[in-house]
């Protein structure tokens, strides 16, 4: 068994496969306690990224750690996740969207910020296809996080 270090540093692996599993242990990790949550200024920085796929990493895992930031570091850089709504990987984008319900059930005082973000997303930047996706994601978002 691996400890949280090692499988955090195996996020940034060239293996796809690897770096996916990676995501998906400290993913349940994240759910039950709060041995990740000592990464989240390397998340935070994980959103820079010129890589995707580690910008999308990011954007999951701080989600999944909101529940422990009782220093309010997500809210300090909430304007910056909340710009990857309409991050210029439409994949990444919609991941993004996805997490947002989790990021205002532990973070309610950021609820409003969320929601004006969502409402005021401009998705023209996206092919039509995607663009529909990214539509049905963001109302989706918006009617579980009103309720």
């Amino acid at each position: 068994m691996m400890n949280t270090s090692e499988t955090f540093s195996l996020l940034f692996n060239k293996n796809q496969n690897t770096a996916y599993k990676a995501l998906k242990i400290l993913q349940e990790e994240s759910e039950h306690t709060n041995q990740v949550y000592p990464f989240l200024d390397t998340m935070i920085d994980m959103l820079d990224s010129g890589h995707s796929y580690i910008r999308t990493r990011a954007l999951i895992l701080i989600a999944c750690n909101a529940k422990w930031d009782r220093e309010n570091k997500i809210d300090k850089i909430i304007d910056q996740y909340l710009g990857h709504i309409t991050d210029e990987k439409p994949i990444t984008a919609r991941q993004c969207i996805k997490q947002l319900p989790m990021l205002a059930r532990y973070k309610p005082e950021l609820k409003e910020k969320i929601l004006f973000a969502l409402h005021s997303a401009d998705v023209d930047r996206y092919d039509e296809s995607m663009r529909a996706l990214i539509v049905k994601d963001i109302q989706k978002a918006v009617k579980e996080i009103q309720k």
